[in-house]
């Protein structure tokens, strides 16, 4: 990771921060901000690599700059790190992009071996928080009518993509990796979040696990 930015509006928390992601990408520059507009106004001026988002800001919520970091920066991983691990912030950020949503209540070695993660294009979750997401796929599953729910197949290719999109590749690195064009991976992608039921990379690295997808080149 060679560009970061931190979205925390207290300066001791900010600053515990910065030193973990220093302690987990060492030569990684940060751009530190308090305010969510300050953190939009940096996505427009620099290309970053990862966001690491607070929720509850004075002027809003960091899922505004998970939003703006998808239109603008679609190659940039945002993780949410917050005290909140209700529903009602979790899957409004999950939906809107975030790759991977930690608690700051986590001693400082499991967030960093979360971070750690990235590196290898999974999705940094606390522990309740991947309980919490799988229950929720499960129960709504449950909860549908057996007719609605379709089996899942996904042909060799559509595998091929789904792993490296949850590994965190962009669409024009899939192509190259494949021998495809961007507008038919663009495509597979279209095709595979329709399959799964899915719409955000999280979800679809979670998807991808479950799959056991990982295990494979």
């Amino acid at each position: 990771m060679d560009s970061i930015l931190l979205l925390e509006d207290l300066p001791e928390i900010r600053d515990w921060l910065k030193t973990l992601i220093h302690q987990v990408f060492p030569a990684a520059r940060v751009t530190e901000c308090a305010k969510v507009q300050d953190a939009l106004h940096w996505v427009q001026q620099t290309r970053f690599d990862l966001a690491l988002l607070d929720l509850g800001l004075p002027d809003g919520s960091g899922v505004k700059v998970v939003e703006a970091l998808r239109e603008h920066q679609p190659h940039a991983q945002s993780v949410i790190v917050t005290i909140h691990d209700d529903d009602e912030h979790l899957f409004p950020a999950l939906q809107a992009g975030a790759f991977g949503y930690l608690l700051k209540e986590q001693a400082r070695a499991l967030l960093a071996e979360q971070l750690q993660r990235i590196s290898q294009g999974e999705p940094p979750l606390s522990p309740s928080i991947a309980r919490k997401v799988i229950a929720h796929f499960a129960a709504s599953k449950t909860q549908a009518p057996a007719a609605a729910i379709p089996e899942v197949a996904l042909t060799e290719r559509e595998s091929e993509v789904l792993l490296r999109v949850a590994k965190g590749f962009t669409l024009p690195e899939i192509g190259v990796q494949l021998g495809l064009s961007r507008h038919t991976i663009a495509d597979y992608v279209k095709q595979i979040y329709r399959k799964l039921n899915v719409s955000s990379r999280a979800e679809a690295a979670l998807e991808a696990q479950r799959l056991g997808l990982f295990g494979r080149p």
